[in-house]
């Protein structure tokens, strides 16, 4: 008898072993149609997989994440049967699931054109629609191997011969294609219903730029059509909020070759700039921080000593003078412990707050470059606490409700925290890694939110929580973290004499709000469609004259709205008011105030607000009053 435990907790026998598919249909002729996959023991597998034992088991959907991505999976599938049905000689390569879609990398004699992909989208629903059983085979390695250069598909061949030569290797068929694959799969290509080819670009063969270019075919998928609208709204939305270009028609800042990943930052977009760093400035000051500064350069043997030499250097720029080796700082972690350590402390001083706006350099690869959202120069709001290991779920709990006001105020009330745990490359042993990793989930249940594990993506120095922030078209953005580190503070001796006058390692903790300014800065952009809230806004107010006999009267109230720090810009060009309106409306600018000799007689301005709004005459300290009201708040 075979017992298989449902998510449920209810228990299904069998008298003989048991298929996922099988199970499925017990409970339903409906489920069973809907079924695309199985989690079995916690491992996902297909519908056909035989379960020989007790077993527990979850049916997987297309209305779960797991059904999604192999639904995504399988379609790249189909795309490569789709192209090598269309175009024989072409070797097909790898195809994984990416966020919001797949890719599969081929290798042919010329480029893919825009045509060619609409037909190899047609060839893939044509393929689709007949429906065809996708099945499982499980060869030798080298069977594989010999198989795959005989049919000339000399990439796969080599992938597989790179696996060890007494492990059995899985393939899965559909129709006349075969292809490398873990799986699992949906049963049949019939179950790919929906799906989009998005473009084609390059690819060096297993991301080596020595290699071979290959071409990636980029698509989505998804389990139901009003999905995939939705996506390709979301897409168009996007590029008409690409920070790049409205970086340059807003005039807030450029790039260019001579600094590659480097910032021109515009009077405008300093503006911005400085808004948000006195923002972050007041939070430093009003939550206990001191603000402090590192320099830019250390020496090699700092770095060694914190194991980024090891484990960093490639993304470090360096330099040598008089036989001496050093390197930018790619963090600014190093140099807080240098202050920390020049004086003596007392478990009374902990914890201990540092905060910088610190410029970092990392040497990010040209191809990951995007505009002001990856670069290789940035400064970061960069926090270090030192404190006691009972401190820790505090401090972090605070830190999570700081980082929550902070995100409201500027707009953001979406917020999903993770915790990233131990990668394969780290310092310190299991032991310690273990006590980081559950303090940390213990601050995290103590604030009350609930978190997704990501395994293997925390630092190589300590565990992280990340915060990911939705914007205002259902992006999700990740900015905050928060890191717990005991190995940095110990290796450049940090420590603190505690109650019993013994010396001992604070833990350090690493945290920023909103990360890199740069990036955060482009989301905002962005999530606003450079439309910024009036608080953040490079210029607030824009005074208009009629005519040149308010010019007089333009410089009073000019002077007046200034007098309330706000910024203001004057317009008296000898131009239609239409025309002014126009051209300011296009610079996303909060209020246009129009002056003629009706206004200036009554001390009054006429008001146009973002939007096309006409809210109409206003009393000169009335408009102060609502626009000071807006600001001081963070209206967004």
């Amino acid at each position: 008898m075979i017992q298989i435990t449902l998510p449920d907790g209810s228990i299904r026998s069998f008298d003989a072993a048991v298929t996922v598919h099988d199970v499925a249909l017990s409970i339903g002729a409906g489920l069973a149609k809907a079924a695309l996959a199985g989690r079995v023991d916690g491992e996902l597998v297909d519908t056909s997989f035989l379960m020989e034992k007790d077993s527990s088991l979850a049916i997987v959907t297309d209305k779960d994440a797991d059904g999604l991505d192999t639904i995504r999976h399988s379609t790249a599938h189909l795309l490569a049967y789709a192209v090598k049905s269309l175009f024989p000689d072409a070797q097909v390569t790898i195809g994984p699931v990416i966020e919001n879609g797949f890719y599969y990398d081929f290798a042919y004699k010329r480029p893919f054109t825009p045509e060619d992909l609409v037909a190899i989208e047609a060839k893939m629903a044509e393929l689709a629609k007949k429906d065809e059983p996708v099945t499982r085979e499980v060869w030798t390695r080298d069977d594989a191997v010999e198989f795959f250069k005989g049919i000339g598909e000399d990439y796969k061949a080599e992938i597989i011969s790179s696996i060890p030569a007494d492990q059995n290797i899985s393939l899965y068929r559909e129709g006349d294609f075969i292809d490398l694959c873990r799986g699992p799969h949906v049963p049949s290509t019939g179950k790919l219903k929906v799906f989009k080819l998005m473009k084609v670009a390059g690819a060096y063969w297993r991301g080596d730029s020595n290699n071979e270019m290959l071409q990636r075919i980029y698509g989505t998928a998804f389990a139901k059509k009003e999905e995939l609208a939705q996506y390709l709204h979301m897409l168009e939305e996007a590029e008409k909020r690409d920070h790049r270009k409205l970086g340059k028609s807003l005039d807030l800042f450029h790039m260019q070759d001579e600094a590659p990943g480097l910032v021109f930052w515009h009077a405008k977009g300093w503006t911005i700039w400085q808004e948000v760093e006195q923002y972050m400035r007041a939070v430093y000051r009003d939550n206990g921080y001191q603000e402090v500064k590192g320099p830019q350069i250390l020496d090699r043997t700092l770095w060694e000593k914190t194991g980024h030499w090891e484990n960093y250097k490639d993304n470090m720029f360096t330099t040598e003078s008089e036989n001496r080796s050093y390197a930018l700082k790619p963090m600014n972690c190093p140099g807080h412990i240098q202050i920390y350590n020049t004086g003596l402390h007392s478990y009374r001083d902990l914890p201990l707050r540092y905060g910088e706006f610190g410029q970092c350099h990392r040497n990010e690869s040209s191809g990951a470059l995007h505009g002001i959202m990856r670069v290789r120069g940035f400064t970061q709001d960069d926090g270090h606490i030192f404190c006691t290991e009972e401190q820790i779920q505090a401090e972090v709990s605070a830190f999570n409700a700081l980082t929550r006001k902070v995100y409201d105020d500027f707009g953001f009330h979406d917020v999903a925290v993770k915790l990233a745990l131990r990668p394969e490359n780290r310092i310190g042993s299991d032991d310690a890694w273990d006590v980081t990793e559950n303090a940390m989930r213990e601050a995290i249940r103590a604030s009350g939110v609930e978190w997704e594990e990501l395994p293997g993506e925390g630092a190589f120095y300590g565990p992280k929580i990340e915060y990911h922030l939705k914007d205002s078209i259902g992006r999700s953005w990740q900015c905050g973290t928060m890191q717990v580190d005991a190995f940095m503070p110990e290796r450049l001796g940090a420590t603190y004499i505690d109650e019993n006058d013994q010396r001992k390692t604070p833990v350090m903790l690493h945290r920023a709000i909103v990360g890199s300014l740069e990036r955060f800065i482009g989301i905002l952009i962005e999530n606003h469609a450079g439309a910024l809230p009036t608080w953040l806004a490079p210029v607030q107010v824009v005074i208009a004259n009629i005519s040149q006999a308010q010019s007089e009267y333009v410089a009073q109230v000019t002077q007046e709205l200034q007098k309330q720090g706000l910024r203001v810009q004057t317009d008296l060009r000898n131009e239609k008011i239409t025309y002014k309106i126009r051209e300011h409306s296009l610079q996303k600018v909060p209020y246009i105030l129009v002056v003629g000799d009706k206004e200036r007689d009554n001390h009054a301005v006429a008001v146009r607000a973002r939007g096309n709004q006409d809210l109409g005459v206003m009393d000169v300290a009335a408009f102060i009053e609502r626009i000071t009201t807006e600001v001081n708040t963070r209206s967004n």
